[in-house]
Parts: C-alpha cells; sequence; structure tokens
C-alpha cells in the first residue's frame, strides 16, 4: 500500500468514533499491518454467533446486514462494520453478506491489541472515546428512564380511559380467550372474573356465529381487521341479564399470535328511547283522531220528546264545568251523550279520552287511570301515563264507573276535588285540568247505601244527571236510526238496500229491544248482509214471535213500569235464557242468540246483574 493510500486510509479511520481521538500517528501504525479481502457475491463475511476477529472497511461494493431472513440494512463504500471484535470475544449478534463482488481492508484484532500494549497515545485515544461514549450511555440511560416515566404515565392515561370508558372493551386472543375487560365490559358481563374465559359463552347462539365467522374470515386474509359488526350483538350476563349492543372489532399482534379488540355500546337505552316515541307516535295518533271525531257531528239522531228533552240538558251543561252523570241501560248510547258534552263545550279542542271501568281488570285500572313510574310494580318495564294526565285540558269518559273498585274511589274523589293525584310508584304529585263524564246502568245510590259505592263520590259525578232512555221507550225513534245504520251499513259493505217500507218498520217497533242502540247496529248489520234483492228480511233477523209476545206484552199493558221494574224484568229475562240453554252464553245455542244479543253484551249484563251460575 503506497504512503498515498496509507494517509487516506488515517483518514478514513478518523471517521469512524472509535479511532476519533486518536493520533493520526498511531492509526498510521495500525494501518500498516492491515491487509485487503476480496469477498465475492453471497459470500458470508461474518456469521450469526461466530467470535469475531476484526474490524472491516469497505473499499468498494457494498453488505448486507441480517438475521436470517430479517434485512437489518446494507452498508457501502467508504462504511465500516465489526469495530466491537476489536476490543472484545462475544459472539456476533448478525450476519453481514456481500451483495456484489466487494473489497475491504481488515483490522485485525491481535494488531489492535499489540498498539494497546505498545503505544500509550494510541491506549488514550481509545479511552477518551470510550469515557465518551459511556458519558453518552448515562445520558441515553437518564433519557430512556426519562422516557419510560412518560410511557408509564401514558400507559396509566391510557389504562384509565380503557377502564373506565363507557363502552364495553373486551381484549380477546385467537381461540376466543379474554384477555383483558375494562369495568363496563365485567358490568355487562356481570362478572368480575372473566379473564381466560370463552367470550362466545357469554352472547348468545346467533352472535357467536356472528363473532367467529368474523375471526375466521380473518384468520385467512393477511390485512388486519378494524371493522364495524355488521348486525347487533347480544350479550348474555352469568346473572342472565341480557343487552342488546353495536360495536367495532379490530385486530393486532403479529404473525405468530393475534389478537381482537371488540368495543361494544349498549343500544337498549335507544330501543327504549324509540319504543317510547312509538308509543308517544302512536298516542298523538289517538289524540289526532279523537280531534277529528271532534269535529263530526254528535250523531244522535232523535224525534222523541224524551230525546229532544235530553238534548236541551245537553247544551244547558257543555259549556259550564259541572262533573257529568249519565245514566241508562246497556247499548243506549251514553258514549255519544258523553262525545256530545265535549263537543258543545269550551274544551272541544281538547282531547276526549274513553275508559271503560268494567272492561279494565282490578289490579289494573289504578295504573290506567293514574299511570305508572318505571318498577312501580312486576312487568312496569317502563314509565306510562295514565288516561288522566293524557286528557288534560280536556275531557275523561269513564264508562261504567259503578264498576270502579271502591278501594280505587277515594283516589278518584280526590281529582274530581283537588284536580291532583300521584302516579303508582310516584310521590310526585300530578296536577290536571279535566272534566268528568261519567256513565253508568246501575243504580249508584242503591249502591252507595249497601256500601258498594261512596256516597260521597256519588254525590260528586250526580252534579248534573242525564238519563237515556232506552231505545224501546223512543217510539219512531228506532226507525230513523235503522234508516240511517241502513246506509252506513250499505255503503260500507257494497250492498244495495231498498229503504223500508211500513210493514218493516211495523216489525222494528213491536220489538222490546233490550240491547237498545248497540243491538239494532248488529240487527242492521247482519240484515243488510243476508239480504236478498235489495230487501230486508227482519223475519230471520229478530227473535222468534214466541219471544217478542214474552218480552213485547208489558208496552201493550196499562201499567207503567219504573225503571227499577224494567231492570228487573231484564234481569229475569236473561236468567230464563241462561236456563234454557244451560248456562251457556255464546254460540249457535247459546242464550245470546236466544236473546238477540252480542255475546259479549249479554256477558256484561250478567257481570252488572250479578248473576252467578248455580252449584
Amino acid at each position: 500500500m503506497t504512503s498515498a493510500q496509507l494517509m487516506a486510509m488515517v483518514d478514513f479511520l478518523k471517521e469512524v468514533p472509535l479511532f476519533s481521538e486518536v493520533e493520526k500517528i498511531s492509526l498510521l501504525e495500525l494501518c500498516k499491518e492491515s491487509k485487503e479481502e476480496l469477498f465475492l457475491k453471497n459470500h458470508r463475511i461474518i456469521q450469526k454467533g461466530e467470535v469475531g476477529d476484526g474490524m472491516y472497511l469497505i473499499l468498494k461494493g457494498k453488505v448486507k446486514v441480517h438475521d436470517k431472513e430479517h434485512h437489518y440494512g446494507t452498508l457501502a463504500k467508504g462504511e465500516y462494520f465489526g469495530e466491537y471484535s476489536l476490543i472484545d470475544n462475544k459472539p456476533r449478534s448478525v450476519s453481514v453478506t456481500a451483495l456484489e463482488e466487494t473489497l475491504l481492508l481488515k483490522i485485525q484484532a491481535a494488531n489492535f491489541l499489540k498498539l494497546i500494549d505498545s503505544d500509550k497515545g494510541f491506549v488514550q485515544g481509545i479511552l477518551s472515546v470510550l469515557i465518551k461514549r459511556h458519558r453518552e450511555l448515562d445520558i441515553t440511560q437518564e433519557r430512556l428512564a426519562a422516557s419510560k416515566k412518560q410511557m408509564e404515565l401514558a400507559h396509566s392515561q391510557l389504562s384509565g380511559l380503557i377502564q373506565y370508558a363507557m363502552d364495553a372493551i373486551i381484549m380477546f386472543d385467537g381461540e376466543f380467550r379474554i384477555v383483558l375487560a375494562n369495568d363496563s365490559a365485567k358490568a355487562i358481563l356481570e362478572n368480575e372474573d372473566v379473564e381466560l374465559r370463552n367470550i362466545l359463552y357469554f352472547l348468545d347462539e346467533e352472535s357467536a356465529h356472528l363473532l367467529e365467522k368474523l375471526i375466521g374470515d380473518h384468520s385467512n386474509s393477511s390485512k388486519g381487521m378494524n371493522t364495524h359488526l355488521p348486525n347487533t350483538i347480544k350479550v348474555i350476563g352469568s346473572n342472565e341479564g341480557i343487552s342488546t349492543n353495536e360495536g367495532t372489532i379490530s385486530s393486532y399482534g403479529n404473525d405468530e399470535e393475534t389478537y381482537y379488540t371488540l368495543i361494544l355500546r349498549s343500544i337498549d337505552d335507544r330501543i327504549q328511547a324509540e319504543r317510547k316515541i312509538s308509543t308517544l307516535t302512536k298516542q298523538t295518533e289517538y289524540l289526532q283522531e279523537e280531534l277529528k271525531e271532534l269535529k263530526q257531528d254528535h250523531g244522535i239522531i232523535a224525534q222523541h220528546a224524551s230525546m229532544l228533552n235530553l238534548l236541551g240538558l245537553i247544551d244547558q251543561v257543555a259549556p259550564t264545568q259541572a262533573t257529568v252523570l249519565i245514566h241508562g241501560e246497556t247499548g243506549t248510547g251514553k258514549e255519544l251523550v258523553a262525545r256530545a258534552i265535549h263537543n258543545n263545550s269550551n274544551r272541544a279542542n281538547g282531547p276526549m279520552v274513553r275508559i271503560n271501568c268494567g272492561a279494565i281488570p282490578a289490579n289494573l285500572i289504578e295504573s290506567e287511570l293514574f299511570g305508572h313510574e318505571k318498577g312501580a310494580f312486576t312487568g312496569a318495564t317502563n314509565s306510562r301515563k295514565g288516561r288522566f294526565l293524557l286528557a288534560d285540558k280536556g275531557t275523561i269518559f269513564l264508562d261504567e264507573i259503578g264498576e270502579l273498585p271502591l278501594e280505587l274511589q277515594p283516589k278518584l274523589l280526590r281529582v274530581i276535588q283537588e284536580g291532583e293525584f300521584d302516579p303508582v310508584g310516584s310521590s310526585t304529585t300530578q296536577k290536571v285540568d279535566v272534566r268528568i263524564v261519567a256513565a253508568t246502568h246501575r243504580d249508584l245510590l242503591a249502591l252507595s247505601k249497601e256500601g258498594k259505592f261512596r256516597e260521597d263520590l256519588f254525590y260528586r259525578l250526580n252534579v248534573f244527571p242525564i238519563e237515556v232512555p232506552p231505545l224501546r221507550d223512543r217510539g219512531n225513534d228506532v226507525c230513523l236510526i235503522a234508516d240511517k245504520m241502513i246506509e252506513h251499513f250499505s255503503k260500507s259493505l257494497s250492498i244495495p238496500i231498498k229503504k223500508l217500507n211500513s210493514a218493516q218498520k211495523k216489525q222494528l217497533l213491536e220489538y222490546h229491544w233490550p240491547g237498545n242502540v248497540r243491538e239494532l247496529q248488529n240487527l242492521v248489520e247482519r240484515a243488510v248482509i243476508v239480504s236478498k234483492g235489495g230487501e230486508i228480511d227482519w223475519s230471520s233477523i229478530l227473535p222468534t214471535s214466541k219471544h217478542l209476545g214474552q218480552v213485547a206484552s208489558p208496552i201493550h199493558n196499562d201499567h207503567v213500569l219504573t225503571s227499577k221494574e224494567m231492570l228487573q224484568l231484564e234481569k229475569d229475562n236473561i236468567l230464563k235464557a241462561l236456563k234454557q240453554t244451560k248456562w251457556k252464553v255464546s254460540g249457535s245455542d247459546g242464550a245470546a242468540v236466544l236473546l238477540g244479543l252480542p255475546s259479549t253484551t249479554l256477558a256484561s249484563k250478567i257481570k252488572a246483574f250479578g248473576l252467578t251460575r248455580p252449584v
């Protein structure tokens, strides 16, 4: 090697950190003892695990630094490697292989150590570098310690975010074993000890299949996973609690092991909100239908003096705020009277809410009238507004008020007197502005004397009593109503019907009509359906002549029956029909057919009269 080449080599070594503090004269001695070596392409220069014996400077070509198939980097002309082989005899941690024909200058470890022994300046230079490196290492360690603290802080913050997140976060491995679950996850899983348990055990069958498919598809793909769940996940907790969730799933890890993060958010509250919206929508539709009906005529067809007198009473009481008690037999049209009162009042733009006190079980009527809070009783999964609150600024029609349970009557009395009530399960008093119209076919005063109805409630309801006459006492009104009903059913059923002749009207006038207007409506509809050639044949619809003779005879008797006597007559007649049919109410051979009544109407009358089958 020429002098120029040697000096160039010295300058090159001065750029190597290990020799940066060594005097050039000492480096010149080192270069004199070095030798060039040529390596062909793909020749292994350093083998991982072997002890090195020198340092290499690249004069020409390039090499790769690697570990099996993992490539760490490439070195080219002017770069070096293996410097630590000069000062230790530990196995090398990587391999170095020539990528092309490469010329290297090798500094032997033996020559390096020889200079250490003989050249004081060389030793001082090397020590100076090592001391600097030691200081740099201290600084690096301090920085690493600071970084570690920052990482620990960041990890603590991240752990806090995960642990106390409102969403349920569950991490699991490829075998579906849970490795981490935050507090929200443990809450929906209803289990504090979920680590290493199979997450599929906490899902319903459909959700478990979905998760298995997602993981299976990902395991057959080289791409990572980060996606929204295509369907909801239903979680079944250890205590059988069920929650419906939406969420995301993502993957992390390496080729050897993959983990998955499932983030779930309960949509039960949203579902409940949607149900509440649906309920409110239905209530709105209900009220809109009520308002729609308000604009229609009250539907009372009347020419008879008794009914004209009734219409006069409606006109008198409607503009006031007085409570009205409507009395009349079943089927006389008490609801039409209530609607007429509402339509002609200053509350006509508000709702009219109806409730049949006899059609709702005693254990539910309080909740139906006054509403309830969530959890007030078994099955009360949501809060609910009662009919009184729905009727605020309007009218509530309490049909069959005589059937209201005695223990609930003080609460109704409080509403009438104070305009307030407490929903079931609530300690908050609700104020309402409601007009009350009640109706019954029973003698409430007699019931109050028997202790079956509160006397003070009766008097508060009976501020303005209205008696609705039975259809049999309304003369020709039955024919007028029948004409109107025939016109209605003819149109709705698309069956042309001729007007009633005098003989057909006479048949209607001779019948006793125990079921009143409701019975007439049912019989007219049936008559229209079975009509032939547009003709109504009452003989096949009305009860037999024998029955007509039995019930119609009192009409032609000079003795005028009282309301109480008429009720007793109806009761005896129903009892007679029940005995003839062996207490069978419905069916072709039941008492309802014999009486010409709908089975539901007859059942109501049996209950109202307190009739019971003998044992």
